[in-house]
């Protein structure tokens, strides 16, 4: 399954809103430097999906606000 995902990095306060089949809007605290904020959204969709977080990879939009998850579900 896949998850498209708006993300808002550095937010004052996390917040996660389905704005659509498959696709949420996530606000992380972390900044989007080093990889944190993508780390913190992949495991917040782990958390949404009720999957570990190795079952969720992050495809496409390292470097972008808009994001594509991988989800696999077993």
């Amino acid at each position: 399954m896949y998850i498209r995902v708006n993300a808002i990095a550095g937010a004052k306060k996390e917040s996660m809103k389905e704005i659509g089949e498959n696709r949420l809007e996530i606000a992380v605290r972390e900044p989007a430097e080093k990889n944190m904020a993508n780390k913190r959204i992949s495991l917040l969709v782990a958390v949404h999906c009720g999957v570990p977080a190795k079952a969720v990879h992050l495809i496409n939009g390292h470097h972008s606000p808009h994001k594509m998850f991988s989800v696999h579900k077993e």
